[in-house]
């Protein structure tokens, strides 16, 4: 009876340890199944190691045993890979870029996604790699910028790549763009002049079919994975042209949410245009989207500029039931029925996702100056990382 339960308790503790391949983790919606602690040491959790990556906001993959980032320095972008226990460089490939530090630190800003023994890399200016993940031997690469006459959005590409099926899936050009994961090439390809927004492509199922939802200057969109037909676009005007924050889908509705004052939004996709079940500006997500838990969406509303505070929204009607201070914005991910929040001066707390007040359990300051970037869960261990590039690795496992 021992081993058994034993054997048990192994299986219930492998269950819990997650990779998080990908931007927003296993189910791309920035919820792990883990579980965390509750309580942190008077110092703050435990630090297994820290590294320097350079500039940039780059978020990390995690996926057997390896971690993926991306920073700046130097004149050059370098794809990084690490030992996901110990931080040991294992690997890294650097090649020409500017920083483009307009308006920001500069660096990269999307996240690398692994799949199976590959990982996927998209840099601000179009360079796209395809790396063993192992290794870092370059299987293939192209500027997709240059190659398929893609406008460079403003603030360079953002969108993370989306692997599906033997697609590699793009927020590139006006309509979006898919490749042949194996080799590159096109499979289908944007149409219109217009620059693609700053979202990740995000895939669902309707209908027996394969879609995903893309933002571009103009608004959010579906399209048809398998041939890149569009499928329905809803009109969307953000000031600059950031539809950053990627849609969280609830049932058959979707909720939108952008900063620089524009709001958020409940939308049905159907025949013809989304209908719009409802809209405000009470939670305005300018880089980082909400997390859906029970009904209530938890986000964090405000430009990094102003006085940001994480809120929670009840879905169906838009009502915020609480807001607390966030200080310079941040991110925030969940684990089960917890709220992991790193503010934007990296201010880290465990709360309970609770649509009636905010319920701070633990908080420690983790990292110092600017902290954009969503923390990341992965077997036990939060990675958390600063604008200048630098990496902590902490114990958060259940006690």
């Amino acid at each position: 009876m021992r081993a058994i339960t034993l054997f048990a308790l192994a299986l219930a503790a492998t269950a819990q340890a997650t990779d998080w391949p990908q931007w927003r983790g296993p189910s791309r919606n920035g919820i792990s199944d883990e579980s965390v602690t509750t309580t942190f040491p008077s110092a703050g959790p435990r630090v297994l190691w820290q590294a320097s990556v350079g500039t940039g906001f780059s978020s990390m993959s995690v996926a057997k045993g390896r971690l993926y980032t991306l920073g700046h320095e130097g004149e050059q972008d370098t794809v990084f890979c690490f030992d996901a226990k110990t931080g040991k460089e294992v690997w890294k490939h650097s090649y020409p870029a500017e920083l483009g530090d307009k308006y920001f630190e500069g660096g990269p800003t999307s996240t690398p996604t692994v799949s199976g023994d590959h990982v996927f890399t998209l840099s601000r200016w179009g360079d796209l790699f395809c790396f063993e993940a192992a290794t870092g031997k370059i299987i293939w690469n192209k500027n997709i910028a240059t190659e398929l006459g893609a406008a460079v959005p403003d603030w360079g590409f953002a969108g993370s790549p989306l692997v599906h099926d033997d697609l590699l899936v793009l927020n590139v050009g006006e309509n979006g763009t898919a490749l042949d994961k194996n080799t590159g090439a096109v499979r289908w390809q944007s149409t219109g002049a217009e620059s693609a927004g700053y979202s990740t492509p995000l895939p669902f199922q309707r209908d027996g079919k394969w879609l995903a939802t893309f933002s571009n200057v103009k608004g959010y969109f579906a399209l048809d994975l398998a041939t890149g037909k569009p499928q329905w676009f809803f009109k969307w005007v953000t000031r600059y042209g950031i539809n950053a924050a990627d849609p969280i889908p609830a049932g058959d509705d979707f909720f939108i949410s952008t900063g620089y004052s524009k709001g958020c939004a409940l939308i049905k996709p159907g025949a013809g245009e989304p209908a719009l079940l409802w809209q405000n500006r009470d939670l305005r997500t300018q880089m980082n989207p909400g997390v859906l838990i029970k009904g209530h969406v938890y986000g964090i509303d405000g430009d990094e500029g102003s006085k940001p505070e994480l809120k929670c929204l009840e879905l169906t009607t838009g009502k915020i039931t609480w807001k607390a201070p966030s200080p310079k914005g941040g991110g925030l991910i969940a684990a089960q029925d917890k709220l992991i929040v790193l503010t934007g001066q990296g201010e880290l707390s465990i709360a309970k996702a609770s649509p009636d007040q905010y319920d701070t359990l633990a908080t420690a300051q983790v990292l110092n100056g600017k902290c954009w970037t969503a923390p990341v869960l992965a077997n036990g261990v939060l990675y958390c990382r600063n604008a200048d590039g630098k990496i902590v690795a902490l114990d958060v496992k259940a006690p």
